[in-house]
């Protein structure tokens, strides 16, 4: 079934643990803290604009906040990020949805593993996910060298494979990092492309991105990463009139889940 000029945007909700990557040493409420803050600043976002995302959140965060997670299921899709995000056991994939569902008292069909990790697909079947958005079909230093897997959503395992967005044929990476970093006519000419050929272009994002995590001594993110948080901001409400202006609609993972028919 044809997919018709949509933009699937998610956000992975997590403890903000990224400075521990760096040396910096942040304790779990200040973790939550920074996402929670970045969260409700995009759920405003989403708010002004009337559209719909999905979010791949940890049960962790998710039991923090069960009111908040359970009323934004009201209006988006809600999918699995794992239990916790600094660490993974293979018993975190089905204690991670049951956990959801016991918090927004519906289905919960998506997985999507920490910093986009490999995870055995046999286990997110067994686990009793329907889709699997795991995979960025690029080359990423220091993370994974994906060139060799397709660039669009395919079947593996009985379960649906949702790659996150490259370009045709250089595969440079449409996620967050260089929506940060690249100036946003790049990201444009990018989803272009990748929406001429694909009929969809899916985006992912954190929380965090959208908080100030510009200190140093604090957080120690360098300066590729970091941001006020108001520049994601402006940047992301840019993007998305342009999105509209181009005629392209905001759909959730798990409606190109049931548009391809699998």
């Amino acid at each position: 079934m044809k997919i018709d000029k949509k933009i699937l945007l998610s956000f992975d909700i997590e403890e903000f643990d990224t400075p521990l990557e760096y040396g910096k040493k942040l304790d779990l409420e200040e973790q939550f803290d920074v996402s929670l803050q970045g969260l409700n600043a995009i759920i405003a976002l989403l708010e002004k604009y009337g559209i719909t995302a999905t979010f791949f959140t940890t049960a962790n965060f998710a039991k923090r906040f069960p009111e908040l997670i359970n009323k934004m299921s009201r209006s988006y899709e809600i999918a699995s990020h794992g239990f916790y995000h600094s660490s993974f056991e293979v018993k975190d994939l089905l204690d991670s949805r049951l956990a959801l569902e016991t918090i927004i008292k519906k289905p919960v069909v998506g997985y999507r593993m920490a910093r986009m990790m490999p995870v055995d697909d046999d286990e997110i079947r067994k686990a009793g996910y329907k889709y699997n958005a795991s995979l960025n079909p690029t080359f990423i230093p220091g993370r994974y060298n994906n060139f060799n897997k397709p660039r669009t959503y395919f079947m593996q395992n009985e379960v649906l494979q949702i790659p996150a967005a490259v370009t045709p044929i250089v595969r440079f990476p449409l996620f967050w990092l260089s929506f940060k970093n690249f100036p946003l006519l790049v990201f444009k000419s990018g989803s272009k492309r990748v929406m001429k050929k694909d009929g969809y272009v899916n985006l992912y994002f954190h929380p965090w991105e959208f908080t100030d995590t510009t200190d140093k001594e604090k957080f120690g993110l360098p300066f590729y990463v970091s941001d006020t948080g108001k520049n994601m901001l402006n940047k992301l409400e840019a993007y998305i009139k342009w999105c509209f202006g181009k005629g392209y609609s905001f759909s959730t993972y798990f409606d190109l889940y049931n548009t391809v028919g699998y």
